[in-house]
């Protein structure tokens, strides 16, 4: 039988959902939160910001590049999404899968997807529906189905 999984997500939230058909609705899986990203830079932070050691020495100094905080929960919810989507595929959850996320976050999250879950996504919509409640949301998922194999 071949299984479609949807997954909805912003930098804060996912929402994973299989289809068995398409013509089938929508059943909810997994709901994923990470409340981190929902914090100011600042929160996250853990020295001030303009703060910096100071080398009185001879010689050149060296500065690392500056890491957005911000954008390492992105990256670090990213990865607790891809690791289980990764877990699905190893128990031959889906054949198929569907991509749907707000425009900073889906670049982050397909960078974290391993190449056998990337080789099953059929579809990616550029959204963010992770507030439209399920009943609309089969009305805005793409039908995305997979090809004979």
């Amino acid at each position: 039988m071949k299984t479609q999984w949807i997954v909805i997500a912003n930098a804060a939230s996912a929402r994973l959902f299989r289809r068995e058909s398409a013509r089938a609705p929508l059943t909810p899986i997994a709901v994923l939160a990470h409340e981190r990203s929902r914090l100011h830079g600042r929160a996250l932070e853990r020295d001030r910001p303009g703060s910096q050691s100071s080398d009185h020495g001879r010689g050149l100094s060296t500065f690392e590049p500056r890491t957005d905080v911000r954008r390492k929960e992105r990256t670090s919810f990213a990865r607790e999404i891809a690791e289980k989507l990764a877990e699905g595929l190893k128990a031959d959850a889906f054949t198929s899968l569907t991509l749907i996320a707000a425009a900073p976050f889906m670049g982050e999250l397909r960078a974290e997807l391993s190449g056998a879950v990337a080789a099953r996504v059929q579809a990616t919509l550029t959204s963010d529906l992770t507030h439209v409640g399920l009943a609309e949301l089969g009305g805005r998922v793409p039908v995305a189905w997979p090809a004979q194999r």
